[in-house]
């Protein structure tokens, strides 16, 4: 299947089984922003509540907070938000459409890498075994012609990062001779700067109103509370603060559905260290949540680091951990090395003492600050677009037929258990809801007696159920269900009294978070 064709088969399922709806679609919607459904809250639920307890369960000396949406605007000074909060902006002329500049120099520098890999992987194919990659990329003139390329277009495009020089991104874009993906044109406008953060007032009278602003990261509200916190807390260095919560920003292109929004949440964690300490603390965590992703079983060889090449002003090393989606590599999680930048410009703006004193050195300090940073809508996307499975399965000896089905981790799946009733009759409803009493309190059930079973297999099936308990006229008499496994299509029948053992080893939280 072709990726692009993918991907949007995967938003039209979302929509369809109630995973994720367009925001206020009775009014045509609103750009880039969502609502989650019914199945699609209950599976980014379960997703929060893996990170919260890997990061708050799991560690002594991280705790949580919820802090407020709305902040002091001088908060956005000190974190440099006000002044730097800036993405190049771009316009074709001819379609109307807007761009981000780096993005689509970004976007050329792939396409000149892909010629690369393509000519790699054809040599691969020729020569197989013999093959030697590391001199067919230094001695094939193709080769060496297009890293010529791509080398020449990435210093420049370096350079004019950091001199924050639009002028020379828009004359990268002309002599790179980059076209509108809408229109094919290259008339552009000149590059500009465009803050990404919402303004709105506070006050009950607009003459008398405070500009303040919709917070654009989570990060601050656990640096403003960093004493509160290791007061009230006794924390000791090192330790770190987790919080969840939306965030916004004005985005000059939001697109690809949930992977850039416009209102979105975030999962982050600081974490508080000693000076001169940090790359150790940086390695400990890129490999920490690298280890959380990959036991969630999606495919070790769908991840991989990404150094950033532009550090942002509060950093001194970062990097994304990436999954490739159906539309290629795209971040899920930064890990960020932010130096002593945060808490010492907002001691500075606040005028108060925000520093760490060590009893046992007899000195203090303002802590660096080792970030991760997750986006949940990013993470949902990831477990969904990697679930998402056609295939061909043959029913009860029937010829083979496709289904759609989400092969969702169980822990995550929005409903663990479906009790389905083979019959509408014959008491098995009544003993059905029995079963469906019993095992609510522990896990995420769905009764259903609609229409035949194999149609509800399937339903169940396309919103990721692992696992059916079907109860028959035998159940009436030897108190046995059926146990049907949604990967596998495998049956097993077991003892209406060894469900809960037997579902707490399959769906329990307890066994993800083991594997950390």
């Amino acid at each position: 299947m072709v990726q692009e064709d993918l991907f949007k088969k995967i938003i039209a399922h979302s929509k369809e089984y109630g995973f994720i709806f367009p925001s206020s679609e009775i009014y045509d919607g609103l750009s880039a922003v969502y609502d989650y459904g019914q199945n699609g809250v209950e599976l980014k639920n379960n997703i929060r509540r893996y990170w919260w307890e890997s990061m708050v369960k799991l560690n002594e000396n991280i705790v949580g907070i919820d802090a407020a949406i709305f902040m002091h605007p001088r908060t956005w000074e000190a974190s440099g938000h006000v002044s730097a909060f800036n993405d190049p902006l771009i316009d074709n002329k001819d379609s109307k459409k807007r761009y981000r500049a780096d993005q689509l120099i970004e976007d050329h520098l792939q396409k000149i890498d892909d010629k690369i890999q393509k000519e790699v992987d054809k040599a691969v194919q020729k020569f197989g075994a013999s093959f030697d990659e590391t001199k067919f990329r230094t001695t094939n003139p193709r080769v060496i012609e297009n890293r010529q390329k791509y080398n020449e277009v990435h210093t420049r495009y370096i350079s004019a990062l950091e001199n924050d020089d639009l002028k020379e991104l828009y004359q990268i874009i002309l002599d790179t001779e980059i076209v509108c993906p809408v229109s094919g044109t290259r008339n552009w406008t000149e590059v500009r700067k465009f803050n990404l953060m919402f303004s709105t007032q506070l006050g009950s009278v607009s003459e008398e109103a405070n500009t303040i602003y919709l917070r654009p990261e989570t990060a601050q509200g656990i640096f403003v509370n960093f004493l509160n916190v290791q007061k009230t807390g006794r924390m000791k260095i090192p330790f770190g603060i987790a919080q969840t919560g939306k965030a916004f920003r004005n985005e000059i292109v939001a697109r690809q559905f949930i992977l850039r929004m416009r209102e979105f949440e975030q999962m982050e964690m600081q974490f508080f260290i000693k000076p001169g300490t940090e790359m150790e603390w940086y390695e400990y965590w890129k490999e920490k949540r690298m280890k959380w992703h990959k036991a969630l079983g999606l495919g070790d060889n769908k991840y991989r680091f990404h150094d950033h090449e532009k550090l942002a002003h509060y950093a001194n090393a970062a990097c994304d951990i990436e999954f490739e989606y159906p539309i290629g590599f795209k971040e899920v999680e930064g890990i960020h090395s932010r130096t002593n930048f945060d808490l010492g410009n907002h001691e500075k703006f606040s005028g108060k003492k925000i520093q760490y004193f060590d009893t046992e050195a007899n000195e203090g300090f303002t802590p660096y600050v080792i970030e991760t940073s997750i986006g949940l809508d990013r993470m949902f996307f990831t477990v969904l677009s990697n679930a998402y499975v056609e295939e061909k399965v043959e029913w009860e000896g029937s010829a083979k037929e496709e289904r759609v089905v989400l092969k969702l981790p169980p822990e995550l799946a929005p409903v663990q258990l479906a009790i389905l009733p083979l019959t509408k009759k014959d008491s098995l409803p009544e003993k059905a809801r029995e079963i469906l009493d019993r095992m609510k309190f522990d896990f995420n059930c769905q009764y259903e007696e609609k229409d035949s079973i194999g149609k509800r297999y399937r339903r169940q099936d396309a919103i990721g159920t692992p696992f059916c308990i079907t109860v028959d006229h035998d159940t009436l008499q030897d108190n046995t269900v059926t146990i049907r496994y949604r990967d596998t299509l495998r049956q097993e029948r077991v003892t209406i009294d060894r469900l809960p053992e037997i579902m707490g080893d399959k769906v329990s939280m307890k066994g993800l978070l083991k594997k950390l």
